[in-house]
């Protein structure tokens, strides 16, 4: 029976770490960048600017937070802290290598606490009563749920391949090879895929600069947008640490104790990828993304599906059973 101050400290020990390693991973960001465009990345605060994303945070915190005149209280407030609790929850069943919530359908639990994220761009953007707010928002909300579709099928595909929904069998099941090999055209898609579900160049149209000055966080200064800043980043490593259990094979059953050092290396390769993209490639024309799932992944996505499905029983055998 777990005492009242285990399941205090339990979670905190979980949440302490995720917020210190997204703080560090805009460090690296900014960092990156500024090696990538020949420019000097943050430089000033701390020795080689290692104190930079601890004081950024310190600025927005004790800045006046603002709304708009017209903007709807309750939901302006209540977004940008529900989409960080649900970052934060993603990570509950995730084996690291032990988890806070052990889960048998760990992978459904995960992709309906995403599919919620979206409630929360359309709440930010729809309360602050402001029609960029409002046009980044939609966007979000129309790509989010469209890559989710493709996210959605490649999930089905490698737990026909492990048998199971919960996340520790992925371990088992890649002992002898990682299923990033079998599933290759699966698992580009879902790298792709989960790019646009973070909002992430070159699939960033919700913050599009240009024509939308910065999307559906126009509004939000101060904590409320650090809330929302911490989200998206959360998402980033939550995602990176999800393709890392899916096709990476983050531990080894004969090896436990290197399964966390295995676990962060492969996210951190996986984080460093996705800013290797931002600073590479330009940012897509809002027909071309939509072209890109629902033209040529979803029917790839649901091809393959089919053939991982029937395969097993062309070969005599019979499907995975959950």
């Amino acid at each position: 029976m777990k005492t009242t101050v285990e399941l205090i400290i339990s979670p905190l020990l979980y949440i302490l770490p995720i917020l210190i390693a997204v703080a560090f991973l805009t460090l690296l960001e900014r960092k990156l960048l500024g090696y990538m465009q020949l420019r000097k990345g943050p430089n000033v605060v701390g020795p080689m600017g290692l104190l930079q994303p601890i004081m950024d945070g310190l600025k927005l915190l004790i800045k006046e937070p603002t709304k708009p005149t017209k903007a709807s209280p309750m939901l302006f407030i209540f977004s940008p802290i529900m989409a960080l609790t649900l970052a934060m929850t993603m990570w509950a069943p995730l084996p690291m290598p032990k988890t806070l919530a052990n889960m048998n359908m760990a992978l459904l639990f995960i992709m309906a606490a995403s599919s919620m994220m979206t409630y929360t761009t359309l709440w930010s953007g729809w309360s602050s009563n402001s029609k960029y707010s409002l046009m980044g928002a939609l966007r979000a909300v129309a790509q989010t749920i469209s890559y989710e579709v493709t996210l959605g099928i490649t999930l089905l595909s490698t737990v026909l391949f492990t048998g199971n929904y919960s996340l520790e069998t992925f371990s088992a099941s890649q002992e002898k090879m990682w299923m990033l090999l079998p599933t290759w055209p699966l698992a580009m898609m879902w790298f792709i895929s989960t790019l646009a579900e973070t909002n992430r160049s070159p699939f960033d149209l919700t913050e599009g600069e240009s024509e939308l000055v910065s999307g559906f966080n126009v509004e939000y200064a101060a904590g409320p947008f650090a809330l929302l800043f911490l989200a998206e980043y959360t998402s980033i490593m939550t995602l990176n640490t999800i393709s890392t259990i899916l096709f990476l094979n983050p531990g080894s059953t004969t090896h436990p104790e290197l399964t966390t050092i295995n676990l962060m290396l492969k996210t951190l390769i996986l984080s460093t990828l996705f800013l290797w993209i931002r600073a590479s490639y330009p940012r897509f024309r809002y027909d071309q993304l939509m072209h890109l799932v629902w033209k040529q992944f979803l029917p790839t996505t649901l091809a393959l599906c089919l053939l991982h499905i029937s395969l097993p029983i062309s070969l005599g055998g019979t499907p995975p059973t959950h």
